[in-house]
């Protein structure tokens, strides 16, 4: 079955655009042209992947984006008509994938969405455990545990801390998280990273490891001291 995509954009013209170069590549196109009617549609056709306008009158691109965060993994990719850096990691704090500024190169729109569903899909595959001290996660369900008991985190807060378990006791820096989690490399967007181990931290609150900040560098996960 093709990965179907649903495009979310009020201009016309930017939708016709991005169906024809991603059914060229075999995709199949559902659309929505504001957010309400996105969220309807969402629930109809249950899409391996979004394509999500930020400014569209009514509810915009952000609020669709938390709307879709309280219940579902799905992947968003952002567009945005801003060339702004606020734009981009406001979109990163809520859940979003990735971002593109508009006007787009459709070709990199192609490629950006074919790189973001090959991730979502290697992620899936790898079906091993992780555990530091008290702390488990299990890849293949997408949970995690502590002291067995279920703790609930978001895409981006489970990947970032499956980036943290897979390499427990190294230094890993912002520009490396931001690459490994996210998938690019922007130097205005490593805040984001911050943002997302201040959630994990509180959410992991009980759990015999911790998450040390490194001045200058980045973050390190290590089992906590008994002391």
């Amino acid at each position: 079955m093709p990965h179907k995509i649903l495009l979310v954009d009020d201009e016309a013209n930017i939708r016709d655009l991005a169906s024809l170069y991603l059914e060229k590549e075999g995709y199949q196109l559902v659309e929505a042209s504001d957010g309400e009617e996105a969220i309807q549609v969402f629930i109809r056709e249950s899409p391996n992947l979004v394509v999500l306008d930020v400014m569209m009158p009514g509810m915009d691109g952000f609020q669709v984006c938390r709307e879709l965060r309280k219940t579902h993994d799905v992947p968003i990719l952002m567009l945005t008509a801003r060339n702004e850096d606020v734009d981009k990691i406001v979109g990163l704090e809520i859940g979003a994938d990735d971002y593109m500024t508009k006007p787009f190169n459709p070709r990199e729109l192609v490629a950006r969405v074919k790189a973001i569903l090959r991730r979502a899909e290697s992620g899936e595959r790898h079906e091993r455990r992780l555990s530091v001290a008290n702390l488990e996660v299990d890849k293949s369900r997408r949970e995690v545990h502590v002291d067995r008991q279920r703790r609930e985190l978001r895409t981006k807060e489970f990947d970032l801390l499956v980036a943290f378990m897979e390499n427990a006791g190294f230094a890993l820096t912002r520009e490396a998280l931001l690459e490994n989690v996210w998938g690019f490399d922007h130097p205005g967007a490593t805040r984001t990273v911050d943002v997302h181990v201040q959630h994990l931290r509180s959410k992991l609150e009980g759990a015999k490891v911790q998450i040390e900040t490194l001045r200058g560098i980045g973050y390190k996960l290590v089992e906590a001291s008994d002391s």
